[in-house]
């Protein structure tokens, strides 16, 4: 099977993109072309995947305001390969006003990350008077995506938003059969985007508070304008890596006293398990999270670290101090943590229904699949 994935918005190094659903492609032995804002040498991105089986095609990101140019690449590169390949996968909302006409693209597939006429109401780039609107086209474009495309969901409470029920492909994670202790330098750690509503002014108020203790706070992953404007006020109190790739991120959480995990009370949160939180339990490291619903019952059912109150950055200091206090408990919130995600948290179970049920759109639509053809027809030419 030949997929065309295609994202304008997210990292090409994204983890549910590439680390979890086109490594799961691949090792499937499918073969995938990749339209995606690539910056880097293909291979710097991709070190271990032959360009037999995955082919990068490089569009421009789309950023705030600036969009048009990099839909108008992504609609060009779709027209361009969508064609001739067995599935569309797309994953950014805006992607939908530039699909192939319906008789040019093969099967297509949504893949719906968040509430995304919720999360407009904490984007920063769209003027405040223009968010009603927005969220009022986003939800009639979802309903007309649910009428002509496939869709999978990142979480099973985004299936209320639609009038069908769709397949879930949740944010698991690759577990090691070990978690790693406690070691190292003492600090806490943060994996994932930083923005204002994602906690990046409360991570740096923890960093002062955590610093006359001797207790470091990193960071890694993009910030956008705000969240840099907290970081570089911060100064020497955290630092940060900036993007890392999925892999080397959470290798780089093991040890830590505690993963952070500071999102505020947003719409978009609230059906929505932070990745992170899975993250951190499945490299061994006790979470301290804010009361969102999800994590509060994975966080708790395991007992593998601490709910603070939303904005409360004492409460997470205590937390961290605690645990800096107690290394039996650190060690005991971790394993647990790790047990649990080792039981029903990975990725590779999951890997398999997502790929299970792109080869059945597939063959659904098409039971001989355009590289199939061709090759068929390459073979009566030869004989």
């Amino acid at each position: 099977m030949h997929v065309v994935v295609c994202t304008v918005v997210h990292h090409p190094a994204d983890a549910r993109i590439y680390f979890r659903q086109i490594s799961a492609l691949l090792d499937a032995g499918h073969r995938v072309t990749y339209i995606a804002p690539l910056t880097h040498d293909q291979n710097h991105i991709f070190p271990e995947r032959s360009v037999a089986s995955l082919t990068a095609v490089a569009i421009p990101r789309a950023v705030g305001r600036r969009r048009l140019r990099a839909l108008r690449a992504a609609r060009a590169a779709m027209a361009a390969h969508a064609p001739d390949a067995d599935l569309l996968l797309v994953h950014d909302p805006e992607l939908l006003l530039v699909l192939p006409p319906r008789g040019k693209r093969p099967p297509t597939v949504w893949d719906v990350h968040e509430d995304t006429a919720a999360a407009l109401t904490t984007k920063a780039w769209l003027p405040r008077f223009l968010r009603p609107a927005a969220a009022g086209g986003v939800t009639f474009a979802e309903r007309l995506a649910e009428r002509r495309l496939h869709l999978i969901l990142a979480e099973h409470g985004y299936n209320a938003r639609f009038r069908r029920t769709h397949p879930v492909v949740p944010n698991t994670t690759y577990v090691p059969e070990t978690a790693a202790p406690p070691g190292g330098p003492r600090r806490v750690i943060y994996i994932g985007h930083l923005s204002p509503d994602r906690g990046s002014a409360e991570i740096v108020s923890l960093a002062r508070m955590l610093a006359p203790h001797g207790i470091a706070v990193e960071l890694v992953g993009p910030a956008d304008p705000a969240a840099r404007a907290h970081i570089e006020a911060a100064g020497d109190l955290v630092h940060w890596h900036g993007f890392v790739p999925n892999e080397q991120a959470l290798a780089m959480a093991e040890g830590a006293l505690a993963g952070l995990s500071l999102l505020h009370d947003e719409p978009n949160f609230v059906h929505s398990m932070p990745t992170k939180v899975v993250e951190y339990m499945a490299r061994g490291v006790p979470v301290i999270t804010t009361p969102l619903p999800l994590a509060v019952a994975l966080v708790r059912t395991a007992e593998c670290g601490f709910v603070v109150p939303f904005g409360d950055v004492a409460a997470a200091c205590e937390a961290v101090l605690t645990l800096d206090r107690d290394p039996g408990l650190r060690l005991k919130m971790g394993a647990r943590g790790h047990d649990a995600a080792r039981q029903s948290l990975g990725w590779p179970a999951d890997a398999r229904a997502f790929v299970a049920k792109l080869e059945s759109w597939a063959r659904a639509l098409c039971p001989v699949s355009p590289h199939e053809a061709a090759n068929r027809r390459t073979r009566r030419a030869a004989s």
